[in-house]
């Protein structure tokens, strides 16, 4: 009796005096001593070491969450010394008009206007031509993605972007380009490339591609900023210093007429409806969603922190990302403003959901029921979109021999792949929601395609599918559902 006794008094908190009390009782005593603790057992709280963790989990999952978003919304990573710091973007910023501003893309959360200006804004009584207008919106943070930061006397001296910029939209509550936030939506409205090109100087984003053999001047990376288009961004750039894709590939240095161009930047991608998913970008093996948000916030954003990648250290494949170094880059931790903040920018990401169709409104029910049919069936579509997370479970990386398709975008990748993508919210583009009518559509990693319609009649050739017209109209409708 004396060998259980130890364990069981120190389990429910028994005091050192106890312990001897009851070492030094006798048998009897011991199993009197026994029946107390075992009853008293069932009404004393258990005090161990992490009781506590599950209101702990709560509350980190709370934390992470609101963090997450904060990060996601308004976060710079220090990014400012590079876009107002070395390329002045905020001089071209405080001449552009609100007007100007929406054509580009830029979206204005309407949460962020004190009433009375929204509702002025509303019925048209703010002067969207006025250059002094975008500033107020920029002092009142109401810009997605966009920081400003203005001195002592209201001048606007620096701007910063965040992840905000690319990956949310409105919902045109207000007017077109001005609501509530969406997070998680690619801004297929935004021109990235016009915006950037605005800057006074492109020279630091010249010494950023040391390596183009023929050399590259500012009026070129200008020129090649303006082909991206609106929805387009080439994170590959810096890296291979490849703009242009004709007859597999062209470089910077090399750049073909007008008319003969095919932009090597692809389709912004949502940020929602990731979790479960093992690749997230458009090409493969890059890396977890933390590997790309360290990848986007340094190389990209340029801001403060720490990354390394050594398969970006190739003198042959990404001759830029070696010559330049981005592949390692080292501050003192410190001055890390990214590192720190993956974690909780990864929890909101996986937190957003994809919007979901409404019957009737978005799709045909009907048909979309028939569709289905042929989804799992005829189209043989879940080889690879596997439901609910409509990509493939585990991996879900398939070479362009598999695919059918040019290699130009896989071969740009670490791994020389393209990955199955997630087919949740295809109606948001197909219908054009929250986009400007010129922009909706366009589909595949470079926007290859016009329509969904256009996506099946690809597949339908190349895998000799054998779809009639029906049929493919059907699947369409189904996949509007998803």
């Amino acid at each position: 009796m004396t060998t259980h006794l130890t364990p069981l008094f120190v389990l429910v908190g028994a005091t050192l005096p106890l312990v001897v009390a009851a070492l030094a009782c006798n048998s009897a005593d011991r199993d009197e001593q026994a029946e107390h603790v075992a009853s008293a057992e069932d009404e004393l709280p258990r005090r161990g070491r992490f009781s506590d963790f599950e209101a702990t989990t709560e509350r980190n999952t709370r934390n992470l969450l609101q963090r997450g978003q904060e990060i996601f919304r308004f976060d710079t990573f220090g990014d400012e010394q590079f876009w107002g710091g070395k390329l002045r973007l905020h001089e071209s910023i405080a001449k552009v008009t609100p007007a100007q501003a929406l054509e580009l893309g830029l979206k204005v959360d309407a949460d962020a206007l004190p009433s009375r200006l929204r509702d002025k804004i509303a019925r048209g009584q703010v002067d969207l031509d006025d250059p002094a207008v975008t500033l107020s919106l920029l002092q009142l943070d109401a810009i997605l993605g966009v920081t400003g930061f203005f001195n002592a006397r209201g001048k606007l001296i620096s701007i910063g972007l965040q992840c905000a910029f690319c990956h949310s939209t409105v919902n045109d509550s207000v007017r077109p380009g001005i609501g509530t936030r969406l997070d998680g939506w690619a801004n297929r409205d935004l021109d990235v490339g016009a915006i950037i090109a605005t800057a006074p100087t492109l020279q630091p984003i010249v010494d950023l591609l040391p390596k183009v053999p023929a050399g590259i001047t500012e009026a070129g990376v200008r020129e090649v900023l303006l082909s991206w288009g609106p929805g387009k961004y080439d994170a590959e750039l810096l890296l291979d210093g490849k703009a242009f894709q004709t007859d597999g590939e062209t470089s910077l240095a090399t750049l073909p007429p007008p008319d003969e161009r095919t932009s090597a930047a692809t389709l912004l991608p949502n940020a929602f409806d990731m979790g479960g998913v093992n690749e997230h970008t458009w090409t493969g093996n890059w890396g977890s969603v933390p590997y790309w948000n360290a990848f986007v916030a340094v190389t990209q954003l340029h801001g403060k922190g720490n990354f390394f990648d050594p398969r970006l250290n190739d003198p042959v494949k990404y001759p830029n990302a070696a010559a330049t170094g981005i592949w390692n880059v080292v501050v003192d931790p410190k001055d890390d403003l990214v590192t720190s903040k993956l974690p909780a920018l990864h929890f909101y990401q996986l937190a957003l959901p994809a919007p979901k169709p409404e019957p009737g409104r978005d799709f045909n029910e009907e048909a979309a029921e028939r569709g289905a049919k042929l989804f799992t069936g005829k189209a043989m579509c879940t080889g690879c979109h596997n439901k609910p997370l409509w990509t493939d479970a585990g991996w879900n990386l398939h070479t362009p021999e598999e695919m059918k398709i040019d290699a130009f975008q896989a071969n740009r990748a670490p791994g020389n792949s393209y990955k199955t993508m997630n087919l949740a919210a295809l109606f948001v583009r197909e219908l054009g929601l929250f986009m400007k009518p010129k922009n909706k559509g366009r589909f595949y990693h470079d926007g290859r395609f016009a329509t969904l319609l256009d996506v099946v009649r690809s597949y339908n050739e190349r895998f000799d599918l054998g779809l009639d017209s029906g049929e493919k109209r059907d699947l369409v409708e189904y996949l509007k559902s998803l």
